[in-house]
């Protein structure tokens, strides 16, 4: 095999991979789901006969407006340094969070708002609350119940309020909720008893979404490379499911240990059961909507004449790496960083972040930082890649005597491969001497794009000139010559200035590079820059930037080599 085959392989291998996940739905692998719903129906076997569902109330209708469904109730204003919005005194709902240090977009200083009132048609919510197996004996508080405030209004990082409710049958529910200075809520749920009877209850916390997000252009959201929907670590397992694989069937775990919710790339909502206790998560499509609930396995019982306590912890996270890091480390929380979906190669992804993000707080531009990344790695990679040219050039030296030799034995392709063989050992050459070096290289490329396409640090970050965005495409197009021309051309037809000087520099390297002897693999590999091109403009333009600036630095090593490389049959 030909080292030029083996790069043509790996690079349309990627290309494919790329291009799949951007313009198609990720294909679901049927028997990975069947061995886990298998594991899931074996976990829960055992428990379900005993453990109450999560009481979950018919779906409201979804026709009025945000404004208007949060005007429609009472509620308990909250904010500190990170978020602001409010909880619901109906149901005792968390339906209302607004990021405050986030734009919804480059052009408008309108804030992300994350969470909704269930009766809009974005409806985002989380609740809290009780189950019991004896339900239509007990009355316990729904989505329906008014609580009422004890004390304070306003709950902040300094304020936590108490709620109160009554169910007029000798049990009383109250809720403390404790808010710190970024995302985390503590919700401590009491049941105090004076029913005079013994009283069984089993505590839930549920996140309820209405519908899937709408996914930004160029996201890369539910796909191969980035996973959006519900995730949860169930004792040492992470599991990772699809908003369509929960409307195809629920997914039940149960664990001593972990916590639960649903992601999307820059934003998760979860849920963290209290310490030493087990319960059972569950992932389900209900009623017209996605929800993730977690339940206690065993009940918590209240005598008479006394109260008992149960604790979540909720939170509604921005995925800044910093705070992630912080809360897994402060709260005990396994596998916690995690809700940043650093892929498969965790161990590279996550280290260059950091590194980045260093060169970012001194550069204070994300993409100097990706700029100098990009130097960093070229020259990590300089023994190797120099190795890898100097093998390339030397097979470019050679292919006039190889196509000589090939002319020369065509009828006694014996006879050619020995030629061929003797020659590459007098010159010193193995064919595929410049492989191992690109391999190697691969992985380590592959980390830098996922950390660029995944860090929340980067949105909205600018570069220069018309770059105001590096987590977003590149916004002119080479069809109104980039913007020249007063037209604007349909999101098909953006390709803009940096992909094209990306596509360039891909040609010219190919111009550097040994011509295939293959006349039809040639002609591939000529349209090969622009099919890449096409494929690569809606990815990230921090992205682009790093894949032009990698293939200046390696044209310029690749040009020295060749300028210095000779071979005796030259």
């Amino acid at each position: 095999m030909e080292f030029r085959n083996v790069i043509f392989a790996i690079a349309l291998s990627f290309a494919v991979l790329f291009g799949w996940s951007v313009i198609f739905e990720t294909p679901r692998i049927e028997e990975q789901k069947k061995l886990q719903q298998s594991e899931t129906n074996l976990k829960s076997e055992n428990n379900e006969s005993s453990t109450p569902s999560v009481n979950v109330e018919k779906n409201i209708s979804q026709n009025i407006s945000r404004e208007d469904a949060i005007k429609s109730v009472d509620r308990i204003i909250l904010e500190n340094e990170s978020i602001k919005g409010s909880i619901s005194l109906k149901g005792a709902l968390i339906d209302d969070i607004t990021f405050k240090k986030y734009n919804e977009n480059i052009n408008s200083n309108k804030k992300v708002t994350y969470l909704n009132p269930e009766k809009t048609k974005e409806g985002y919510f989380i609740e809290t609350g009780w189950a019991a197996n004896n339900i239509e004996k007990i009355p316990l508080p729904n989505k329906d119940s008014i609580w009422r405030v004890k004390g304070n209004r306003k709950l902040s990082s300094t304020n936590p309020v108490v709620i109160e409710w009554n169910n007029k049958s000798g049990l009383i529910f109250r809720k403390k909720i404790e808010l710190d200075d970024k995302f985390l809520f503590r919700i401590t749920q009491e049941v105090q008893n004076k029913s005079g009877e013994v009283v069984e209850l089993y505590p839930y916390a549920q996140i309820t979404r209405n519908q899937k997000p709408v996914l930004e252009a160029g996201s890369m959201s539910g796909t191969l490379i980035l996973h959006d929907g519900f995730i949860g670590v169930f004792d040492e397992d992470l599991k990772e499911y699809d908003y369509d694989d929960i409307q195809d069937k629920k997914k039940e775990h149960n664990a001593e240990s972990g916590w639960l919710g649903i992601t999307d790339k820059y934003w998760i909502t979860a849920l963290v059961p209290d310490k030493n206790q087990t319960f059972k998560g569950e992932f389900v499509y209900k009623s017209e909507s996605f929800k993730a609930n977690y339940i206690l396995n065993k009940p918590i019982v209240i005598q008479p004449s006394s109260s008992k306590i149960s604790s979540t912890k909720v939170f509604v996270v921005a995925k800044e790496v910093k705070v992630i890091d912080a809360y897994a480390e402060s709260e005990g929380i396994n596998k916690f960083d995690l809700t940043i979906d650093w892929g498969w190669l965790y161990f590279l992804t996550k280290p260059l972040f950091f590194v980045i993000n260093y060169l970012f707080e001194l550069t204070k531009n994300f993409g100097f930082a990706i700029i100098l990344v990009t130097a960093a790695v070229r020259l990590l990679f300089f023994p190797l890649a120099n190795y890898s040219f100097r093998s390339m050039a030397k097979m470019k030296i050679l292919q006039p005597e190889l196509l000589r030799l090939k002319n020369l034995h065509k009828e006694d392709k014996v006879k050619l491969q020995q030629e061929m063989m003797a020659l590459y050992k007098r010159e010193k050459v193995n064919p595929l001497s410049g492989c191992l070096p690109i391999l190697i290289q691969i992985p380590f490329f592959f980390a830098i794009y996922k950390m660029l396409l995944i860090s929340l640090e980067m949105r909205h970050q600018p570069f220069f000139g018309w770059i105001k965005d590096l987590s977003a495409q590149d916004p002119t197009s080479i069809f109104n010559i980039f913007g020249l021309i007063p037209w604007s051309p349909p999101s098909f037809l953006i390709i803009g200035a940096w992909p094209v000087m990306m596509g360039a520099t891909m040609y010219l390297q190919q111009k550097l590079n040994p011509t295939p002897p293959d006349p039809i693999q040639a002609k591939i590999f000529m349209f090969f820059p622009l099919f890449l091109t096409i494929i690569l403009a809606p990815f990230p333009s921090g992205l682009v930037v790093y894949w032009t600036v990698n293939n200046v630095l390696t044209i310029a090593q690749q040009w020295v080599i060749i300028r210095t490389t000779t071979v005796k049959t030259k």
